[in-house]
C-alpha cells in the first residue's frame, strides 16, 4: 500500500494541474450551457426564496402522494382478495424479484451506513 502512495500523489498533482489550467473554462462552459436554469439575480436572497418555494411546493404535494398511496393500498387489498384466482408463475416471480430487490437495497444501505465496509471494521 505504501508503494502506491507516490503514484497516487503524482496522479493527484496531475489532476490538480489539469483543473488549474482548465477549471475556469469548464465552469464558464457549464454555466453557459445551463443558463436557462440560473435565476437572476444570483444572490443569497434569491437562493433563500427558491429554497422556500421548493420546501412549500413539496409540502403541498403531500396530499397527492397520500391519495396515491391509498389507491395503491386499495389495489393491493383487491389483489389479496383475488389472489387464488390471479396467482400464477408470473405474479409469483414478480413478488420474489421485488423481495430480492428490497433485500439488496437493505444490504446496500447497511454497507453504506458502515462506511463502505463489509464487516463494519475500518482498517
Amino acid at each position: 500500500m505504501a508503494s502506491k502512495l507516490p503514484q497516487l500523489q503524482s496522479k493527484a498533482s496531475q489532476a490538480s494541474e489539469f483543473f488549474i489550467k482548465n477549471g475556469s473554462a469548464y465552469i464558464k462552459q457549464l454555466l453557459e450551457d445551463n443558463k436557462q436554469h440560473i435565476k437572476d439575480p444570483p444572490n443569497t436572497e434569491t437562493c433563500q426564496l427558491l429554497a422556500k418555494q421548493l420546501f412549500y411546493t413539496r409540502l403541498a404535494s403531500i396530499p397527492n402522494r397520500v391519495d396515491a398511496f391509498w389507491k395503491e393500498l386499495d389495489g393491493l387489498k383487491q389483489f389479496m382478495k383475488n389472489r387464488e384466482l390471479e396467482m400464477n408463475l408470473d405474479n409469483a416471480g414478480l413478488a420474489a424479484l421485488f423481495g430480492v430487490e428490497c433485500f439488496a437495497w437493505f444490504c446496500g444501505g447497511e454497507i453504506i451506513g458502515r462506511g463502505f465496509t463489509i464487516t463494519g471494521y475500518h482498517v
